[in-house]
């Protein structure tokens, strides 16, 4: 194994990949360490993404085996079962397989010149002088070889090991909500191609609950909390909710597999002398949806850009690296604080609320002014491109009147 490399990554899921491409595409040295026997698995996420934004990165349309669902519509279901649909003018979202887009993106950056190794731990940065120097890595016989770079970049996921070993501020730790995804079969009553999401703490206390479904009746079933045991809520939404009960009354779990989500919106440095980090380690996540395939992709595209200059100009400090946090910043900044604030809203809803602003916002038509839509990522900007129509205006005064705390309909 070559032991200097331009820069080395950590972690080989869609940032770490995608980083890798764009750095080595620049004809830069890169080699990317994942711990596991397999790009993509275990997988941990549903994989419901944004159209416009895969295309965007130049991901879209995905190869067959990869793309399993394109959706033009979602229901929102309260505790008590009240409904709220939104039916788009076009498919807006899809679902992918995560191993094998993960292996996509792992394909390309190998394609491009970057270079993988499997079965491969990260076990400590080298740091010297101040600066992150390479990394430490468990071998398979049980030795650690050092592999030495000019750049490291973490994309471990929500681990804030390497993070705390740069010195720098890991995940806030109430900004985590803990996911439960299955993998079911024999679904009914769902539309081929809408999501059914479940609202309310009753069944997914400070998130929510999802049905994704496949055309072959299969379906990603799922939910996170922001306390207590995800399982046992599933088991509840799974047995109890008014409408998911009859969904899933045929179905059978064919697996499981549990996650930790970040919510709290990005670290607030992402950078150290020769060090990065990308993705969810980074907290680059929706606070509303949970969604980070997205915003991981775009700030490793952005990582990497500032890596390229940084190499290239052989300043590889800090007060370079800080044009990352700037610029992914400058990006998704105004959408980030947004989402904050709507989930912090959200969280404080009762389900007597929220199921009273469900059969509202239902009644106004607020579906129909979502319609047209067609961004679901930058969510701060697609509100302000649908406040102009009286549902929307109507929606929000009346959200927000009811966060108040006097507030009686």
């Amino acid at each position: 194994m070559k032991t200097v490399w331009d820069a080395v990554v950590v972690g080989g899921g869609p940032a770490g990949s995608f980083f890798a491409f764009e750095l080595a595409k620049r004809g830069l040295s890169v080699c990317v360490f994942e711990e596991h026997a397999a790009v993509g698995l275990p997988s941990h996420c549903a994989g419901h993404l944004s159209i416009r934004s895969l295309r965007s990165l130049g991901l879209y349309p995905l190869p067959q085996g990869v793309l399993e669902n394109t959706f033009s519509a979602a229901n929102f279901y309260s505790p008590s079962g009240a409904k709220f649909s939104v039916h788009l003018s076009q498919p807006v979202t899809c679902a992918v397989n995560r191993a094998r887009f993960d292996q996509l993106l792992a394909e390309k950056a190998a394609c491009a010149g970057a270079e993988f190794c499997l079965g491969s731990r990260v076990e400590s940065l080298v740091v010297e002088g101040g600066f992150v120097k390479g990394v430490n890595v468990a071998q398979p016989d049980g030795s650690t070889v050092r592999v030495s770079a000019r750049l490291v970049v973490d994309a471990e996921g929500v681990s804030s090991r390497l993070l705390r070993q740069a010195g720098l501020h890991a995940l806030n730790p109430e900004g985590l909500v803990y996911a439960v995804e299955a993998e079911v079969d024999g679904v009914c009553e769902v539309e081929e191609h809408a999501v059914e999401v479940y609202v309310g703490k009753a069944y997914a206390p400070n998130f929510y609950g999802w049905l994704i479904p496949r055309l072959d009746g299969t379906a990603k079933v799922g939910l996170a909390v922001g306390k207590g045991n995800p399982k046992a809520y599933f088991e509840r939404l799974w047995r109890r909710h008014p409408v998911a009960s009859r969904q899933l009354k045929k179905a059978k779990v064919k697996s499981m597999a549990f996650h930790a989500i970040t919510l709290g919106g990005p670290i607030p440095q992402a950078y150290g002398n020769g060090f990065l980090a990308v993705g969810d380690c980074a907290s680059q996540v929706k606070s509303t949806t949970g969604g980070g395939v997205i915003f991981s992709i775009t700030c490793a595209k952005i990582a990497a850009e500032v890596a390229a200059e940084a190499l290239q100009n052989g300043d590889l400090s800090a007060d370079f690296l800080q044009l990352y946090q700037r610029r992914f910043m400058d990006a998704l900044g105004f959408d980030v604080s947004v989402m904050l604030r709507a989930r912090k809203a959200l969280n404080q809803f009762s389900d007597e609320k929220l199921d009273r602003a469900v059969r509202f916002v239902e009644k106004v038509g607020f579906g129909k002014a979502l319609r047209d839509i067609d961004e679901i990522d930058f969510q701060g900007q697609m509100l302000l491109s649908i406040l102009k129509k009286p549902a929307a205006y109507a929606t929000l005064a009346y959200l927000l009147a009811m966060y108040l705390p006097d507030f009686r309909p």
